[in-house]
Parts: C-alpha cells; sequence; structure tokens
C-alpha cells in the first residue's frame, strides 16, 4: 500500500461510498498514472485523513480508511525571509518532505525578492505535489507574504526561535534535546542575515536566538538542516 500514488481532494468531492474526481484529477490518473478502472490509489484531504480508494471512471470508490502515522510528532512553524530566485519554491518542497506544517514567507530588510500575486498559489501546489511524493497525511500551510514586523505582531503559545549566524547562542539541537515541545516557531533570516533592528524586535517578541552550527549557511539550507534536526531528535525519541 505505501508504493500507491496520492492525490490530495477537497473535502466538497466526498460523497460517500464515493470520491468525485474533477477532469484534472481524472486526466492525471488515466494519462499521466496510467491507471485504470479497478486500480487502486490513496487519497487524501490534506488535513489528516486518507482513503484507499478504487479508480472507477470518473469517481473513486471508498474501500477503507488508512492511517500511515507519516507526520511529526511536533508542528514546526517555519518563518522564512523570501531567498532570491526560486529558492523559495525548493524551500518549500523540500521542508514539506521534511514534515513542516506551516511555511509562512516573510519580508525582511535584506529581501531581495518581490513576490508577484500568482506566487502564492504556486507555492502552494508544491506543498501538495510534495505531500503527496512524500506519503504525508497533512498538506503544509503557505501563509501570504508579510513583513516581518508585521509578522512579529501575531500572538503565538509556541516556544520561538530565530536562528542567527555569527553568535554565541544556544545550538537548536541542544534546544531540542532539553525538552519535548508539542510546537516550535522557527524563524530563518535572508542573505546577509537579519538586521540588528529585525533581531531586537523579535527578542522583544519572545523570541529565543539559536544557532544551527559554526558554519554560515545558505538562506535555502538553514531551513533543511533545522527540519532535518528536528526530525531527527522527535522521529528517535524513546515512546512515552
Amino acid at each position: 500500500m505505501s508504493q500507491l500514488q496520492r492525490i490530495v481532494i477537497a473535502p466538497s468531492q466526498i460523497d460517500s461510498p464515493h470520491i468525485l474526481l474533477n477532469a484534472d484529477q481524472q486526466h492525471y490518473l488515466s494519462r499521466v498514472l496510467r491507471l485504470r478502472s479497478g486500480d487502486s490509489f490513496i487519497a487524501m484531504n490534506g488535513s489528516g485523513q486518507s482513503w484507499l480508494v478504487e479508480l472507477q471512471l470518473d469517481r473513486a470508490k471508498i474501500l477503507a480508511a488508512v492511517d500511515p502515522k507519516s507526520e511529526l510528532p511536533i508542528f514546526v512553524t517555519l518563518l522564512l525571509a523570501l531567498p532570491k530566485g526560486n529558492g523559495f519554491d525548493d524551500v518549500i518542497r523540500q521542508t514539506t518532505e521534511l514534515g513542516v506544517g506551516c511555511i509562512a514567507p516573510v519580508i525582511s530588510d535584506r529581501t531581495l525578492l518581490n513576490p508577484s500575486p500568482n506566487k502564492l498559489e504556486r507555492w502552494r501546489r508544491i506543498a501538495q505535489e510534495a505531500a503527496e511524493q512524500s506519503e504525508r497525511q497533512i498538506v503544509p500551510t503557505i501563509l501570504e507574504p508579510m513583513p516581518w514586523v508585521d509578522r512579529l505582531s501575531e500572538n503565538s503559545d509556541d516556544p520561538r526561535f530565530i536562528c542567527l549566524a555569527r553568535s554565541n547562542s544556544p545550538h537548536l539541537l541542544d534546544v531540542l534535546l532539553e525538552q519535548r515541545l508539542p510546537s516550535i516557531t522557527l524563524a530563518i533570516g535572508p542573505e546577509g542575515g537579519w538586521t540588528d533592528s529585525e533581531i531586537k524586535h523579535a527578542i522583544a517578541t519572545n523570541y529565543q536566538p539559536i544557532s544551527l552550527g559554526c558554519r554560515i549557511l545558505r538562506a535555502v539550507t538553514a531551513p533543511i538542516v533545522a527540519l532535518s534536526l528536528i526530525s531527527g531528535v522527535y522521529e528517535n525519541a524513546p515512546k512515552p
């Protein structure tokens, strides 16, 4: 079952015991994947529920609920200052594969990218495709880009951390090993790092400075390192 193709469906498509497939999904399943009537695949709603289904022309019959338990035991919100070029596309794809729960694009003082209105739709499509590919139960939420100062004003009960280069801050790994957190918000800056003013404002809103190591990581590398550390610690932790 783990090798079956996965597609994300909207709740409105469920007409139990069937799932109604839209034109794009029918084309993808029959023309791209070459599935035929009677073949099975996994339908997921992107919010934690999945079903084993059987293709029947323009619909799929629900056979059974499935629960592969592929999500991290910690909800990770990633605040990332938009990198230049198409780097954000890669970050979404790779952090989705690693288990991120929410990605919040941030416009910082040193942000070079000015995203067009259609970027958000593209980013959400990339997250959906990556969630399907990596056999996740949840499609990460991709928020609209927002200035850093405005993002800081949002209320959150999550433990919040800001990654700093060239600092004596505690390493993220040490923080993760010290306490088992149910959720975490992690802020990572752009090329050139956060400005002193941005760091000051973050600390004033309860962000704890942390380090990802003694080397200077690219803006698109740091999120992968951070998510890898989180998944490594939490997926290998002893069961309570």
